[in-house]
């Protein structure tokens, strides 16, 4: 089934040196790119993470530190990736959760200003959880009937995923072929940031959704305890989170001096 789409769509994966939102980088990234009239456009790029690779990564998608030694770093990638996505949308495996955290990660330390403001993302692990409970090669099987070749690479596990969903539509009546209701059907709960640390509660306001103040409304608990906006600054939490939390907290202020 062809997509049918207001916008291109961007299907990615990401090949990384561990699972840390906050400590690990990227050594490779393919981007998909699908067009409102069908036209595909892709590209994978080798990156330098400036870190050693660990064995137990390299062991999964056989990405070595000399493969990478010659690559170009995501800084120096950051701006030509950002050109292929920022007109689309999104799309990848378990991309919610995982590579997208990682990618705006990625973008803030090269100091570009991603947003998911005008962006919808479509989690197409979510949607095959919903609907069957597998994994992507358990899903390529299932949906399209092809064994998944060369998984764990970037490249064949992104046109995977833009297979899985296509056969997706075809299979399940009651997904509708829109991307807007895709992102909303693939997303677990709502989240001001990627990472899930801020949640939003049924009134639409952002509440904390770790720690002490979980469930807590964000701008009553830094209100009360304005030291807590400090250290959630310096401690080990996702930039992204953080620029999250700066922006609500000058909101607050703003509403305050009007």
């Amino acid at each position: 089934m062809q997509l049918n789409l207001k916008k291109p769509i961007c299907f990615f994966d990401l090949e990384t040196t561990g699972i840390s939102i906050t400590s690990d980088r990227i050594v490779e990234i393919s981007i998909l790119k699908v067009f409102p009239d069908g036209k595909e456009e892709k590209k994978t790029w080798l990156v330098n993470p400036e870190m050693q690779i660990p064995a137990q990564a390299t062991a999964v998608h056989g990405i070595t530190n000399e493969r990478v030694e010659d690559a170009p770093t995501f800084k120096m990638l950051a701006k030509e990736i950002y050109s292929w996505i920022k007109d689309a949308d999104l799309g990848g495996f378990n991309s919610n959760r995982f590579d997208i955290p990682i990618l705006a990660e990625e973008m803030l330390r090269a100091e570009v200003d991603f947003d998911m403001k005008n962006t919808q993302s479509v989690d197409v692990q979510t949607i095959f959880h919903k609907m069957e409970q597998r994994t992507l090669t358990a899903a390529y099987k299932f949906y399209c009937g092809k064994d998944l070749q060369n998984a764990h690479s970037a490249e064949a596990d992104t046109i995977a995923t833009y297979e899985v969903l296509k056969a997706q539509l075809d299979r399940y009546e009651d997904l509708e072929n829109d991307t807007s209701f895709l992102a909303q059907f693939s997303t677990r709960q709502k989240f001001a940031d990627f990472a899930g640390f801020i949640k939003f509660d049924k009134a639409g306001d952002e509440c904390f959704a770790f720690g002490k103040h979980k469930g807590q409304k964000v701008t009553e608990i830094l209100n009360k305890e304005p030291g807590y906006f400090g250290w959630l600054l310096n401690a080990d939490f996702p930039l992204f989170t953080k620029k999250i939390l700066t922006a609500i907290k000058l909101r607050a202020f703003n509403q305050k001096q009007s």
